[in-house]
């Protein structure tokens, strides 16, 4: 098990840019899956199965995006320090959301075909969610 801290969150103006990390503690860092998934502050009650995902970062290295983000969002994370973080650009009132950091066992536990985006629910660790408010 490990523990997730985001961090970063905020109020930023469309086209603007904001950088979200997330401390890990606890379990083996590198072996996990980690993803980046958000939730309208609507939805939150809806719990876990409806978070979307943004982007992850799998133990091999392999990095996917959401169709939505995909030239604007960067994931990446820092196996000294234990923090993942994801980088956004060109930010939209439809980027508004809770974003949460979240650990699941790597991509080989689940098959070839795993989507890590689609399964949030295959993530059992997940931090308390960091606030991103886009105006226009």
């Amino acid at each position: 098990q490990v523990q997730l801290v985001e961090s970063g969150g905020g109020s930023v103006q469309s086209g603007g840019s904001l950088r979200l990390s997330c401390a890990a503690s606890g379990g083996t860092y590198s072996s996990y899956c980690l993803a980046w998934f958000r939730q309208a502050p609507e939805n939150e009650r809806e719990g876990v199965a409806k978070r979307e995902g943004v982007a992850s970062l799998d133990t091999d290295g392999k990095i996917t995006y959401a169709h939505s983000v995909e030239g604007r969002f960067t994931i990446s994370k820092d196996n000294a320090k234990k923090t993942l973080n994801l980088q956004r650009t060109s930010l939209s009132a439809s980027d508004t959301a809770i974003y949460y950091c979240a650990a699941a066992p790597p991509s080989r536990s689940f098959g070839p075909s795993w989507n890590p985006l689609i399964r949030p629910r295959d993530f059992g660790d997940w931090g308390q969610g960091t606030q991103v408010t886009v105006s226009s």
